[in-house]
């Protein structure tokens, strides 16, 4: 599988070349032009201070993190069709580091993961022929709603990934992107034992916009990890995107099972579904979410962006060996600029019969100028059989120049 992968990418790279060919030879690649590249690229400067406090039943103590993220981005203009893109990132601790951010030893509070560190974020180059876009590099890869590929951005170290990537925007509303990554540069910091995730990953991602009001998309994902045999896996599957009448819809169905060296033997199950339909002024919705168990193993997303999903208070970030299944309603409004939302989560295993819990997510978010906004959240988890009682509240300010 792993060769005709290869011999797949490789032969799209040798159509690209191909296909860039012709204009290459007819650009101008003198120095002028490459300066002129280099000073119309843009350059943007993002601020994001938190506050995140933590309190849950089995800590004494609670966790007050204030962390200021700086991020400095830079993309270069074009180059007979090369671009490319650096991104620096500092996360620094505002007073007292009173919280386990998962490297500073304070094991006495409660996890809030945004150790301070300073690195790199993104480092690529890319061509653009045409229809086809190739990077390489260190880079953001966000897939659909990040359910099974994302960069977990909600934390301050984000999460990104090292390797070789081809898309393909059709104008016929055909999209498709293939990366091969080789290392994933996750959100604990370049000081934690657990920063990287080396391996062999193919990330196939193909989506067909039908008309403004239906997608459908397909993918399929192989993690063959060095070291985390346990979580190499592969996955295929599809979901569906659309309007149908004034419902909303999202419907995905995959499949998994074991990738690599992983000694685990087993087939899980990955369904959603989602309806929700504006009333009153206020979008109401409902849905449900399963990741399956089979053979004593939970359905796994380990590159997904887990705080979306399963409540805030991320007491799911690993699948239970039982599966989980998440049964929600939700409502989401507007007071003037203000925007609101409410979530509430019932969990519960897959197999089994265990009552997880049940989670009430709030979150308010308003602009305070151009650019410039204030988010508010708040996660409060009722344990039942999993876990224990906890709660969260976050204050955000984002500025971007």
């Amino acid at each position: 599988m792993k060769t005709r992968l290869a011999t797949l990418i490789g032969a799209s790279l040798v159509g690209l070349g191909a296909l860039s060919t012709p204009t290459m030879a007819a650009n101008d690649f003198s120095f002028a032009n490459f300066q002129s590249a280099i000073t119309e690229g843009d350059a943007d400067l993002t601020l994001r201070y938190r506050y995140e406090r933590v309190s849950q039943d089995n800590i004494d103590k609670t966790a007050n993190a204030s962390t200021l993220l700086t991020r400095l981005s830079y993309t270069s203009g074009d180059f007979n069709g090369f671009f490319a893109v650096v991104e620096f990132d500092n996360v620094s601790a505002i007073g007292n580091e009173n919280y386990n951010s998962t490297v500073n030893g304070n094991v006495q509070y409660p996890v809030v993961a945004d150790p301070t560190d300073t690195e790199t974020n993104q480092a690529y180059v890319g061509y653009k022929a045409g229809d086809f876009v190739f990077s390489a590099g260190r880079q953001r890869i966000n897939h659909n709603d990040q359910r099974f590929i994302g960069g977990v951005a909600w934390r301050q170290n984000e999460q990104t990934y090292d390797g070789y990537r081809l898309q393909y925007n059709g104008n016929q509303g055909l999209h498709v992107d293939y990366s091969f990554i080789h290392n994933v540069n996750r959100i604990f910091g370049t000081d934690s034992p657990n920063s990287d995730l080396a391996g062999n990953l193919h990330l196939l991602n193909t989506h067909y916009q039908i008309n403004d009001k239906h997608k459908v998309t397909g993918f399929a994902y192989s993690l063959d990890f060095d070291l985390a045999n346990a979580i190499s896996t592969k996955t295929i599957g599809a979901s569906y995107d659309g309007t149908l009448a004034m419902v909303t819809v999202h419907a995905s169905l995959a499949r998994q099972s074991e990738e690599g060296d992983n000694p685990n033997d087993f087939s899980a199950d990955y369904l959603a579904l989602e309806l929700s339909t504006p009333v009153s002024g206020v979008n109401l919705g409902i849905g449900y979410e399963s990741l399956g168990s089979d053979n004593g193993v939970g359905f796994s997303t380990p590159l997904a962006t887990l705080h979306k999903f399963q409540g805030f208070a991320d007491k799911f970030l690993n699948t239970p060996a039982q599966g989980v299944n998440d049964l929600y309603v939700k409502a989401s409004g507007k007071l003037g600029d203000l925007k609101l939302s409410a979530i509430y989560h019932q969990l519960e295993s897959d197999v089994g019969s265990i009552d997880y819990g049940n989670e009430l997510n709030l979150v308010a978010n308003y602009p305070l100028a151009k650019n410039t906004g204030l988010l508010l959240k708040y996660a409060n988890y009722s344990a039942d059989e999993f876990s224990v009682d906890s709660n969260k509240f976050w204050a955000m300010v984002t500025a971007k120049f």
